[in-house]
């Protein structure tokens, strides 16, 4: 593992030790964004069941001014932060110990708002994709926010959620990557 693209290019990452998490290897996050765009021009992101931390430090490393990183599991928090070292993108992150749903209301009552969030759970946490609307619903995501759901292949997602629609879908052996935009409620006209 290793970030792609951006200031940090090049840098390997640490794995969590164990077998809890599973990494997204290289070539999806490098698929990842280029379907979501290569480069930002800042904004923040926020990247639930982080894992190793690779999806948030690689948006860091494209341009997002700060990530705020979620686990929790404690060996994951501690790669995170091993690896924002390395990068040297510390300076730039916030990682918390935590349950992803309990992060996003103390995100929300320290008014944080993202424009990428990252839904990595684990794959026989199904429900957890439910969080994205969750978010929304709290505020913490802006309304030109983008949602990236790494799943099982046989997971199957809906098109649309009460605030999102999926616009993009791509399978990787048995590893999908649905990207989801942000829409409003549903019914709400858009102008």
């Amino acid at each position: 593992m290793r970030v792609v693209a951006g200031k940090a290019k090049g840098l390997p990452l640490k794995a969590v030790p164990g077998d809890s998490t599973r990494p997204t290897t290289d070539k999806v996050k490098e698929s990842v964004f280029n379907m979501i765009g290569p480069f930002f021009d800042g904004g923040n992101a926020l990247d639930l069941f982080a894992g190793s931390g690779g999806l948030g430090i690689e948006a860091l490393s494209r341009g997002i001014d700060k990530t705020v990183f979620i686990d929790k599991d404690g060996k994951a928090v501690e790669t995170i932060r091993a690896n924002l070292e390395k990068t040297r993108l510390s300076g730039q992150a916030e990682v918390y110990r935590n349950d992803a749903k309990r992060a996003v209301k103390i995100l929300r009552k320290n008014e944080f708002q993202a424009r990428l969030l990252f839904l990595d759970p684990p794959y026989q946490n199904a429900e957890a994709y439910g969080l994205m609307d969750f978010a929304a619903e709290t505020g913490i995501l802006t309304d030109d926010s983008i949602v990236v759901c790494e799943h099982d292949k046989g997971v199957k997602l809906a098109d649309r959620t009460k605030y999102f629609e999926r616009y993009k879908h791509e399978n990787y052996g048995g590893i999908s990557i649905s990207i989801y935009r942000y829409t409003g409620e549903e019914g709400e006209t858009s102008e």
